[in-house]
């Protein structure tokens, strides 16, 4: 066998093999509390005083098992430098993500590990977010907010506006839950909040985020030779939040209210970084910012939950970048191809050229036309710096 097929025959082994182990580190699976509800009565009671003591699922998985089997692979022997750096930042990436899942729940520890996998938010991610509060939110009487659907209504609406799309999933109901909604990669599952009834904006926004990205990257992931698509590029939540969330943009649902719910989501991460307790960054919201309780309760939990998971800043400063690629001339439907970063472009495009991947089979339907009619945010993601 020639040194070149050793080489290539080496490269999908790895690559095949670290495929089945990241298959079993979702964090969200792990990191999502499974009494928030009775925590938030809890916290309620006590007049905002007393942090909720949360409960996460358990861990299936060998971790130390899992860590040496991630470096132990042979990445000497793949011959192209690109890619086997590449494949050592992947492993470094999914080896700090098993980190923050073994600390769940361990305070500090787990937010130390959240910090090196997913960062903290900048000062300038921080003006951001208190710049977009300074505006007037639309009129949150409007029956467009109002909740309106069930979880099964919900469900319906998901399937109904899937049908434009080449592909099936599964859906779930889940009461363990922080978001109302969410995509699980690994199962290609969507999964829906069974306590939340949702409004027609809400509908709007989740169908173009959660089926119009999340899901259209999870199905473009699988379809090519190497697995790297599919299980996620190091560093790719920034790029996938940020083009879920211009995809309702697109698709003319975002909407001052949605760039101030992630606003807050900022300013709770950066309170992290402050040292806030859940109750100090909740009053934060709740009295500071004016946030009703039960939102300021649930981003606080997002930020809070594992012991500090700073991910949620990621969405302002994703779509910022997305805006700017975007209005730059730049294809977007390279960023559809998987799970991948916006750092990585040019080497999507080189495992494009040398059949390692394939273009975007699934494309975001949003993108191809401009349908956002909503004048202030415009001017809001332009005024972003």
């Amino acid at each position: 066998m020639k040194e070149s097929e050793v080489a290539t025959k080496a490269l999908f082994t790895i690559d095949n093999y670290i495929d089945q182990l990241v298959k079993k580190i979702e964090l969200l699976s792990y990191v999502n509390p499974v009494n928030i509800e009775e925590q938030k009565q809890r916290f309620f009671t006590s007049k905002y005083l007393t942090d909720p003591v949360f409960k996460y699922p358990s861990i299936d998985f060998d971790k130390f098992k899992l860590h040496r089997e991630f470096f132990a692979q042979p990445l000497e022997l793949i011959e192209d430098e690109s890619l086997q750096e590449l494949y050592e930042n992947i492993i470094y990436f999914y080896s700090g993500l098993i980190q923050c899942i073994e600390t769940i729940g361990e305070g500090k520890k787990f937010y130390y590990n959240s910090l090196h996998s997913f960062g903290t938010p900048t000062e300038q991610d921080v003006e951001n977010a208190k710049f977009i509060l300074h505006f007037e939110e639309e009129d949150p009487t409007s029956a467009n907010f109002q909740p309106k659907y069930t979880p099964e209504e919900a469900e319906k609406i998901f399937r109904d506006y899937s049908k434009q799309y080449d592909f099936t999933y599964e859906i779930k109901f889940s009461d363990k839950m922080g978001a109302i909604a969410m995509v699980l990669n690994n199962s290609k599952t969507l999964v829906i909040n069974s306590n939340h009834t949702f409004s027609e904006t809400q509908m709007a926004v989740l169908t173009s985020h959660e089926i119009g990205v999340h899901m259209v990257t999870t199905m473009n992931g699988l379809l090519h030779p190497l697995k790297i698509f599919s299980h996620g590029f190091p560093n790719n939540v920034e790029t996938q939040e940020g083009l879920s969330v211009f995809s309702e943009y697109m698709s003319g649902s975002l909407t001052v209210r949605r760039l101030k719910e992630l606003a807050y989501r900022v300013l709770a991460v950066d309170s992290l970084a402050k040292g806030y307790s859940f109750s100090k960054t909740f009053r934060l919201l709740h009295n500071n910012y004016d946030l009703n309780k039960e939102k300021a309760f649930y981003i606080t939990t997002r930020a809070h939950r594992g012991g500090g998971l700073t991910k949620d800043y990621l969405y302002l400063s994703g779509l910022k970048k997305i805006f700017d690629y975007y209005h730059a001339g730049k294809d977007l439907n390279l960023l559809l191809t998987g799970k991948v970063s916006l750092e990585y472009v040019d080497q999507i495009k080189s495992l494009i050229t040398k059949g390692y991947a394939i273009p975007a089979r699934h494309i975001t339907t949003s993108f191809k036309e401009n349908n956002n009619t909503n004048a202030t945010v415009d001017f809001i993601l332009k005024s972003l710096k």
